[in-house]
């Protein structure tokens, strides 16, 4: 089976989405026998090292056995509207074309980067006469309300009749968790027979509960602190800022130390915030390499999740399942829909907190510091639950929905031709 992916982020790609694409891709070419090219755009990272296109509008790589077609794009700052239009347009052109000249697949798949990249996987499956499948990571035009610098109600309007006309055509609507799959249903026309849930993962073998003093808490000065950490993208969908006005709460314990690790385009404006306002005990650390995660997760005592208000099932952080590997509680600040919390009050892994409330945030970091039985209690529990989202699992649900998939149109086809040659007949 020839799987098609189309996303801008693919490795060397250090964000959620393009990672966890590079995992998916590995295993099905590894587990599945399954052959696998993606339609990605130029790394974000500007530093990674990747074949040039030349004159041509994309190259034609290999990594790891999944073939990579890497369109050309631009690559301006993120931080202001105009460039981050720039870089998904450019991209999406490109993709287009890239799309209609790939090797016949069997199954065509769109992520949402950008959010109307789906248009090029229906268009490369009108061509080949295939399927396609849409993998909603974010849902769209809800997601463009964080953007500071841009609001235009004809954007949205066009975004929405987008996923609109992708959801009723895809063969298959796969959403992260139950209100993102509810929210595809009966606002985006999501057929509700062909939309299915298929969480993000972790591998629960790279990382695992691990002992608390390791290279990586002595090298950062964490091993002999209370350390609540942020660990992931720093954006805009997770009001970050709260949780910075809540390690001022909780300054005059010497023991607590907040630790945000990532990069993100809110990483800067958080450090002037901790740096306005004196706190010693806010510390910001790099982006942590796939092989340190395990040591990074382990210095940790407590994690932090979070989501702005109203985003809930528009979004879904994908950074809990690492956390839960990882056999560590956490404080989830976020809505009753949001799939974060159903998590935590099923399985008791963890706090809630209201999202924004810096002082209900600052409550529950407190209620871990003070009851250690309690953390390793909610930690324990929080592993149990992780093994449930493991990596090689999920990817078999992907594997199982493109096999379908496949076989349906399979059958599809041949009863057209037995109609077709009968009506001849």
């Amino acid at each position: 089976m020839h799987i098609a992916f189309f996303n801008r982020s693919f490795y060397p790609d250090t964000t959620a989405t393009g990672q966890l694409l590079t995992d998916l891709c590995e295993d099905l070419v590894r587990e599945h026998g399954c052959r696998v090219s993606v339609v990605t755009g130029p790394p974000l990272l500007a530093t990674a090292a990747v074949k040039k296109p030349g004159w041509g509008l994309f190259t034609v790589d290999e990594y790891r056995g999944v073939t990579i077609y890497r369109v050309r794009g631009t690559r301006f700052s993120k931080d202001r509207f105009a460039g981050r239009a720039s870089n998904y347009m450019t991209y999406f052109f490109a993709a287009c074309y890239a799309g209609l000249r790939l090797d016949r697949p069997d199954v065509l798949v769109a992520q949402t980067d950008p959010p109307i990249i789906g248009l090029a996987a229906w268009l490369a499956g009108k061509r080949f006469d295939a399927p396609f499948v849409m993998a909603f990571k974010d849902l769209f035009p809800e997601v463009t309300a964080l953007l500071k610098d841009f609001h235009s109600e004809n954007v949205n309007g066009a975004l929405q009749r987008v996923n609109r006309f992708l959801t009723k055509r895809a063969a298959r609507n796969l959403a992260l968790g139950e209100t993102m799959k509810r929210r595809l249903i009966d606002d985006k026309g999501a057929p509700p027979d062909r939309t299915e849930i298929i969480p993000d993962w972790a591998d629960t073998t790279a990382i695992a509960p691990g002992p608390k003093r390791n290279a990586f808490s002595v090298a950062h000065g964490l091993a002999d602190k209370f350390v609540v950490m942020h660990s992931g993208n720093i954006g805009l969908s997770q009001s970050l800022e709260t949780v910075v006005d809540a390690a001022a709460l909780v300054r005059d314990v010497p023991d607590i130390q907040v630790v945000f690790v990532g990069e993100g385009v809110n990483k800067a404006p958080l450090q002037a915030r901790a740096a306005a306002m004196g706190l010693t005990n806010v510390s910001f650390l790099p982006f942590t390499p796939k092989a340190r995660l395990g040591e990074s997760f382990a210095s940790a005592d407590v994690f932090i999740v979070s989501l702005q208000r109203g985003l809930a099932g528009y979004i879904v952080p994908s950074k809990l399942y690492g956390i839960l590997a990882s056999g560590r509680p956490y404080i989830a600040a976020v809505e009753d829909g949001c799939e974060v919390a159903a998590i935590t009050r099923r399985n008791e892994c963890g706090r809630l907190a209201e999202p924004g409330d810096a002082q209900d945030m600052a409550d529950q970091m407190m209620a871990f510091y003070r009851d250690r039985a309690m953390t390793s209690r909610c930690g324990a529990k929080a592993r149990t639950v992780g093994l449930s989202f493991d990596r090689r699992a999920q990817v078999a649900r992907y594997f199982e929905v493109f096999t379908a998939v496949m076989r349906a149109t399979t059958r599809d086809t041949a009863a057209r031709a037995v109609e077709t040659a009968e009506r001849r007949a």
